[in-house]
Order: structure tokens, then C-alpha cells, then sequence
């Protein structure tokens, strides 16, 4: 099995990647198995082909983070699973949103300003556009500033999935 990517990152949602000899029902139900032994104060949901792990209701912030585990056949005999460690849908949400709006206001307001400019009318368009930079700038600063603030409940993640996944390479 292959090891995870660092979590300190810079990166919005951090992501790592590892692969088991053993067919994606085995390690679906051991990666189960592992993570409700090993971290019975966390929530694990499963659905077919993934598994979320969550911190519980009382101790969940804004920032807290969650842990999706994708598992699918690489091979007939090899699983690939893909860890995302990332905000609560209803937070991420906000930002997915956040960018999107301030993405395209941004560019169709840089488009009019520059053919306000082009055309030697006042380039206010422009200014718009400035302050979607801005707005999307924050809106990476608070995703950096709660990455922080979460990343001792990341860190339990991490230690969750590390030790289901070291019962699992054991059983193999």
C-alpha cells in the first residue's frame, strides 16, 4: 500500500491515493471494519463503493473536516483508494458557490471594462472585476484559515484511516 500525501497543503480539499492488492468488496468491508474499531467516536457512513467519516455532532465546527473514501477496482486483483479530506457539504457549498459567483462576475465584468476602456468610456467594469480578485482571494483565505483551525480533527482523520488501512494490508 502506498503512503499519503502530507496533510499540511495548500491545496483546498487535500487528497491522497493508495492501492491494495485485494478486490474492492474486501477492502470496502475491511476499511469498515477497521475504521468503526478503531475510531468508535467518529461517524462512518458507507455506501456503495465509499465511505464518509465524519467528526460527531457535538464536537463539529464550521471547520471541521470530513473524510471521503472512494474505493474502486483498479484491476481484478488491485483497489484503488481515494481519500478527500474536505469541509462539510453545507461549507463547501458556500465556497463552491462563492467561486462560481465571483468567477463569472468577475470575468463579464472584466470583459465590459475592458471594452468600456477600449471604447474611452470611464472602465467602472473594471473595478467590479477587481473586487471578484478580491472576493475570491478571502474566500481561499478562510478555506486556508479553516484547514487550520481543523487540522487537529484532520489529523484524527488521518489517524482513523491509517490505522484501518494497516489492519487491512495485514489481513491481505
Amino acid at each position: 500500500m502506498s503512503t499519503p500525501a502530507p496533510l499540511s497543503s495548500f491545496q483546498v480539499r487535500p487528497r491522497f491515493e493508495a492501492w491494495v492488492a485485494a478486490p474492492p468488496d474486501a477492502v470496502h468491508a475491511g476499511l469498515k471494519r477497521g475504521l468503526e474499531a478503531h475510531a468508535p467516536t467518529l461517524v462512518v457512513r458507507t455506501f456503495p463503493g465509499f465511505i464518509a467519516v465524519h467528526i460527531p455532532d457535538a464536537e463539529r465546527r464550521y471547520w471541521s473536516p470530513r473524510l471521503f473514501l472512494s474505493v474502486e477496482a483498479a484491476s481484478s486483483d488491485r483497489t484503488r483508494i481515494e481519500g478527500i479530506y474536505g469541509p462539510e457539504i453545507e461549507i463547501w457549498s458556500v465556497f463552491l458557490y462563492g467561486y462560481l459567483g465571483t468567477g463569472l462576475l468577475g470575468t463579464f465584468s472584466g470583459i465590459y471594462g475592458f471594452v468600456q476602456h477600449r471604447l474611452g468610456q470611464n472602465p467602472w467594469g473594471l473595478w467590479i472585476c477587481g473586487c471578484m480578485v478580491i472576493g475570491a482571494l478571502l474566500l481561499y483565505l478562510f478555506a486556508q484559515l479553516g484547514q487550520k483551525l481543523g487540522a487537529h480533527q484532520t489529523y484524527r482523520l488521518h489517524e482513523a484511516y491509517t490505522a484501518a488501512a494497516s489492519e487491512l494490508t495485514a489481513r491481505a
